[in-house]
């Protein structure tokens, strides 16, 4: 179900805020959780920030300008709140340790399972990323942002958006490639 934010831009304090919320959270929840996971990787951490973006975009909605899209919006608040945790003297202070496992099961075919391997183990190499080079592949990839909105995002150039990508490509070329080169190895 697609549905169409436009009339934001033109948002007066006569419509119904929760409505327009729960309709954000449902078309972008998991999108900013899935962001706040890849600045963080807290599956903990991540549900805070997606709670807090959303109390922030309710607070917010009149302020709105539609110089963005919505999805776009939403995760610019998400990498705020995500930077603001980070700088928390908790934080700091407690490292909070969290294991990530598939909990589904595949009882397809054999292609199904290494394909899906594959996909994983290279998110996790991308989230094994500094934090300058996987939020724009994040964004790039995951979010499927464009470079001029990637840019504004992060309030860099779109020359820089294009380093940072090639970058981030490059390193995660090599770094799958050294792990092929172990495997490879160990037979």
């Amino acid at each position: 179900m697609k549905l169409d934010f436009t009339y934001l831009k033109y948002l007066s304090k006569g419509h119904d805020r929760k409505q327009i919320l729960h309709d954000l959270m449902l078309a972008y929840g998991q999108d900013v959780w899935n962001f706040a996971f890849a600045l963080t990787r807290q599956r903990n951490l991540a549900d805070d920030i997606r709670q807090d973006v959303f109390v922030k975009a309710f607070h917010k909605l009149e302020s709105f300008r539609g110089e963005s899209s919505p999805k776009t919006w939403l995760l610019s608040i998400t990498r705020h709140v995500a930077f603001d945790y980070r700088k928390s003297a908790f934080l700091r202070k407690v490292t909070l340790v969290e294991y990530i496992t598939e909990k589904t099961t595949y009882q397809s075919a054999e292609r199904e399972y290494f394909k899906n391997q594959l996909i994983k183990d290279t998110w996790q190499v991308v989230l094994s990323l500094p934090l300058k080079l996987r939020e724009v592949m994040v964004l790039y990839i995951h979010h499927q942002l464009s470079i001029v909105e990637i840019g504004a995002l992060l309030d860099i150039s779109e020359s820089t958006v294009k380093v940072r990508i090639h970058r981030a490509r490059k390193k995660v070329n090599t770094i799958c490639n050294e792990r092929d080169g172990e495997l490879s190895g160990e037979f």
